[in-house]
């Protein structure tokens, strides 16, 4: 079994900046590769970024190339999202998950495991 346990969500004006984390226990995480979602009231679950299990690889959805970066450390099981110049639109619930694979994907049915996710709003 592996637990998913995200931190960091909060309020924020647009153009601002937050830092999401998400710490990974209960198997070895370097065997799994990461992914953000984000899903908005009303609205299916998104993808946001993926890496993959060595950290070497990494790709973003076009609504959020440029201002997200995914990243991840082996040694603190530890997968982060930064975002910055925030947008009213990037207001959702963001969940971290796990795909026992060595890259990520972009379709939620092919994750493994799931955290229970963080509020980001962001205020204009």
């Amino acid at each position: 079994q592996v637990q998913l346990v995200e931190t960091g969500g909060g309020l924020v004006q647009a153009g601002g900046s937050l830092s999401l984390s998400c710490a990974v226990s209960g198997r070895t995480f370097s065997n799994y590769a990461m992914g953000w979602f984000r899903q908005a009231p009303g609205k299916e679950r998104e993808f946001v970024a993926g890496i993959s299990s060595s950290g070497g690889r990494t790709y973003y959805a076009d609504s959020v190339k440029g201002r997200f970066t995914i990243s991840s450390d082996n040694t603190k099981n530890t997968v982060y999202l930064q975002m910055n110049s925030l947008k009213p639109e990037d207001t959702a619930v963001y969940c971290c998950a796990a795909k026992y694979d060595s890259r990520w994907y972009s379709v939620p049915t092919q994750y493994d495991y799931w955290g229970q996710g963080t509020q980001v709003t962001v205020s204009s």
